[in-house]
């Protein structure tokens, strides 16, 4: 999983802020989501994927990344996705 980590953060109170490719390596147009994994730092971690908050499709890994960073950055930003996704 660590090779389809292409951003990663953690929040002040633990949980860890990711962005992972889902498409395969190579594969165009890449695939991203921005996910919120409340587990982080925990022995559950890394059992599973959160549900995404946000999904982009870019012509490489930087363009997706540079989609869902400032996204990634906003911890105000990541509360009102989960909210709006039920995960909070």
């Amino acid at each position: 999983m660590d090779d389809d980590l292409l951003y990663q953060r953690f929040m002040p109170h633990g949980p860890a802020v990711r962005i992972r490719r889902t498409s395969g390596p190579g594969v165009v147009p890449v695939t991203a989501v921005l996910e919120v994994d409340r587990r982080a730092g925990t022995p559950r971690e890394g059992i599973g994927t959160p549900p995404p908050l946000m999904l982009c499709e870019a012509a490489s890994e930087d363009d997706a990344r540079a989609m869902l960073e400032p996204h990634a950055r906003e911890d105000r930003t990541l509360v009102q996705l989960m909210r709006e996704k039920g995960l909070r």
